[in-house]
C-alpha cells in the first residue's frame, strides 16, 4: 500500500532525512516527524475548530485535556488554537500533525484525524505550570490495517468497564481491532436469546484449576456473560475510539460450555458439565449432526447482529479427532461429502460456517488448524503455533494475521527469572523479543508479503485470573506489538523504543495502571575500565528510583540510590542488585546480574 508519508514529505518536512522521533516519546514512531524549534503552550484561551464529523474524537480528547492539566479547549475558534481538517483523499487512518508557535493543524482521514490526536496527545506536557507542546512536523499513517488484541473472557470473565479500559488503552497507541475472545470449555460469555441456557448454565463452573496439577482447584465457582445491551454498549464505545470488535465463537472444539447444556450435538451424547480445569478436551461439536449446523447458525446470526465489523471469527483450533473417527454420523458425513479424512471434514465444517456467514455479508477468520483439511475460501487465517501457518496461507493467496506463540502470546512469561512472577502458563516471551517480531517472512515473496493484512498480541486467561495480573502481562509488551504494527521495519530499533518508554510508561503510573516494571537499561551492559566494571544504569520509567547493591543484599532494603555510574570487581560471583521504584511507590522485582566469567586480560 502507498502511504501517505511518501507524497507528503516534501511539503511537510522539505525533504530532510533526519528523524528525532526518539526524543519526542512517540510510542508507535511515526513515519516521519521533525522537531522545528519552539513550543505552542496550551491556555485559558486556546480555541478548537473541526468539522462536525470529527467532533467526537475532538471531544476524547478535549476531556482527557481537562481532566490531565485543567485546560478547557474552547469550541468554534481554531485560530491560534487547534485546526482540525478533514482530508478526502487522504487514507482513512493516515493523519499529518503540524505543531506551531502561533497553532496547531490536524489534517486527516476520520481514524487519522483520532490518532493524530492520540498523538498530540503524546507530546503534551507541562512543566512550570505551563501546558506545553513541542513544534514538530509529522506525516504518519499505518503499516498494517489490522492491528489487533486478544482478550480471553472465556476462561475468566472480565467486567465491561475493564473491557472499556482495555480498549480506551489500545486506541491511545493505534491498535484497531480487539479480538474478543467470548467461549471456550470453560465459559460462555455472550447472551443468546434463541439460546438462553448457554449463559445460564454454560456461563458457570465450579472450581477452577491453580496450577499445572489439574487436581490443584480453588474450589470457588466462577462465571458471568455480557448481556446483548452490554455487548451493544461496549462496540459502541469502541467504535468511538477506532477499534472494532472481532468476536469468536470457538467452534468446533473448545465448545464443552455448549455441550453441558445440549449433550446431543456431541458424539457420544454425554453427559458433561463445564470443566474446571484447563487442556483440550475430547469431546467437541459433532461435524457430521445436521442439529449441531442449524445451532451454529442460530448462534452465529444473533452474533452477527450485534457486531457490524467486516469479521467473525469462528475459531477452529485445537479440535481432536477422536470422537469423529468413531461417529458413524461424522463417518457418514464424510463418506457422503466425499471427504478423504477428519481433517478434511473439519474444513467442510469451516467452510460450510464461512457460506453462511457469507451470506450475511461478513467473512471469517479461524486460527491455522482450518488449514490442514485444505483452504477454505474466504476465510482470514490466524497464523498462532508459529509462522508456518501463515507462510502456507500466504502463499495460496489467503488472508493471514500473524501472531505466533513464540512471539505473541503474552500470557508467557516476561524474564527467566520466573520466581518473581506471576504463575504462568509457561515458556518465556520478554519485551524485547515482542519487539524484535518481523511479520513479513524471508520465505515469502513481496507479493505474497502483501497477503499478511496484520499483527496481533494474544493474551490467554487461564492463569491470568484478576484485572492488575492482567494489566501486569499486558504492558508494556502490548507497547511493543503496537509499534511492530504501525511502524515499517526500517523505522523500529529496540535501543530507540526504550529511550522513549519512560515517558509512556510514567503516564500509566499516574493512571494507577499495574505495568511489569522493565529492567533499567544499561545492567547487562558494563564497561570495563581499569580493571573494574562500570555501571551505568538508565531508568526504564521517568521518574523513578534505582537502588542497587553490589554485596549480594536485598536492594528494597539495603540499598543505594542511584545517582550515577558505579563501579564494581571483575571478580567471579560479583553480582549487582536493583530495583526499581516509580514515582506512584510501587516497586519492580529484583534484577540480579552476575559475573560469570573472568575478563580477557
Amino acid at each position: 500500500m502507498k502511504r501517505m508519508i511518501v507524497l507528503l514529505s516534501a511539503l511537510l518536512i522539505g525533504g530532510v532525512a533526519a528523524i528525532r522521533a526518539e526524543v519526542l516519546s512517540l510510542i508507535p514512531r511515526p513515519a516521519q516527524v521533525q522537531e522545528t524549534g519552539g513550543e505552542y503552550l496550551f491556555t485559558a484561551r486556546t480555541g478548537v475548530k473541526a468539522p462536525k464529523t470529527e467532533a467526537g474524537s475532538v471531544e476524547l480528547f478535549g476531556e482527557w485535556l481537562r481532566e490531565a492539566y485543567g485546560v478547557e479547549l474552547k469550541s468554534g475558534n481554531g485560530r491560534g488554537g487547534l485546526t482540525v481538517l478533514s482530508d478526502p483523499s487522504a487514507d482513512d487512518e493516515a493523519y499529518t500533525l503540524s505543531v506551531k508557535p502561533g497553532g496547531i493543524t490536524l489534517r486527516g482521514g476520520s481514524a487519522g484525524i483520532f490518532y493524530g490526536l492520540q498523538t498530540l496527545r503524546q507530546l503534551v506536557g507541562e512543566t512550570d505550570g505551563h501546558v506545553r507542546v513541542p513544534c514538530v512536523e509529522i506525516a504518519d499513517s499505518p503499516r498494517f490495517g489490522y492491528r489487533g488484541a486478544l482478550l480471553d473472557v472465556g476462561r475468566y470473565f472480565y467486567s465491561v468497564e475493564y473491557v472499556k479500559r482495555f480498549i480506551d488503552r489500545m486506541a491511545r497507541f493505534k491498535l484497531n481491532r480487539l479480538h474478543w475472545h467470548l467461549t471456550d470449555d470453560q465459559g460462555w460469555r455472550i447472551e443468546i436469546k434463541s439460546h438462553p441456557e448457554l449463559t445460564r448454565v454454560g456461563a458457570w463452573r465450579s472450581s477452577t484449576q491453580k496450577s499445572k496439577d489439574k487436581t490443584n482447584q480453588d474450589r470457588l465457582p466462577h462465571g458471568g456473560f455480557y448481556t446483548q445491551e452490554q455487548i451493544r454498549e461496549v462496540v459502541r464505545y469502541a467504535a468511538e475510539r477506532k477499534v472494532t470488535i472481532v468476536p469468536e465463537i470457538d467452534l468446533p472444539g473448545h465448545t464443552m460450555s455448549v455441550l453441558a447444556v445440549y449433550p446431543g450435538l456431541s458424539c457420544t451424547g454425554g453427559p458433561f458439565v463445564v470443566p474446571t480445569e484447563w487442556g483440550v478436551k475430547k469431546d467437541v461439536l459433532c461435524a457430521g449432526n445436521e442439529d449441531t449446523y442449524r445451532f451454529v447458525e442460530e448462534v452465529i446470526a444473533e452474533v452477527i447482529e450485534l457486531f457490524p465489523g467486516e469479521y467473525i471469527n469462528i475459531g477452529g483450533d485445537e479440535v481432536p479427532k477422536d470422537r469423529w473417527s468413531a461417529c458413524p454420523k461424522c463417518r457418514k458425513k464424510i463418506k457422503s461429502e466425499k471427504l478423504r479424512d477428519e481433517h478434511e471434514l473439519q474444513s467442510y465444517f469451516a467452510r460450510r460456517v464461512g457460506e453462511f456467514v457469507g451470506s450475511k455479508g461478513r467473512r471469517i477468520i479461524g486460527w491455522d488448524d482450518i488449514l490442514e483439511g485444505g483452504v477454505v475460501p474466504g476465510a482470514t487465517v490466524l497464523s498462532w503455533r508459529d509462522e508456518t501457518g501463515g507462510i502456507a496461507a500466504a502463499k495460496q493467496g489467503v488472508g493471514v494475521i500473524m501472531c505466533p506463540a513464540e512471539y505473541l502470546y503474552l500470557d508467557y512469561y516476561q524474564s527467566a527469572d520466573i520466581a518473581q512472577e506471576p504463575f504462568s502458563i509457561g515458556h518465556l516471551v520478554p519485551l524485547e523479543k515482542v519487539y524484535s517480531y518481523e511479520p513479513y517472512s524471508r520465505k515469502l515473496t513481496p507479493e505474497q508479503c502483501r497477503h499478511i493484512v496484520g499483527v496481533q498480541g494474544n493474551f490467554w486467561t487461564e492463569y491470568i485470573h484478576s484485572e492488575s495480573l492482567m494489566d501486569y502481562m499486558v504492558w508494556p509488551r502490548l507497547l511493543a506489538v503496537a509499534e511492530i504494527a504501525w511502524t515499517d521495519r526500517e523505522g523500529r530499533d529496540y535501543a530507540d523504543f526504550r529511550t522513549r518508554m519512560p515517558r509512556i510508561l510514567a503516564g500509566l503510573d499516574r493512571e494507577g495502571i499495574l505495568f511489569r516494571i522493565p529492567e533499567p537499561g544499561g545492567l547487562n551492559e558494563a564497561v570495563v575500565r581499569d580493571g573494574k566494571a562500570c555501571v551505568e544504569l538508565v531508568s526504564p520509567v521517568e521518574g523513578a528510583q534505582i537502588f542497587y547493591t553490589t554485596n549480594g543484599l536485598n536492594p528494597t532494603a539495603k540499598g543505594t540510590l542511584y545517582t550515577g555510574p558505579f563501579e564494581v570487581p571483575l571478580a567471579l560471583g560479583t553480582q549487582v542488585k536493583c530495583v526499581v521504584r516509580v514515582p506512584s511507590g510501587r516497586s519492580s522485582a529484583i534484577y540480579t546480574v552476575t559475573n560469570k566469567k573472568m575478563p580477557r586480560q
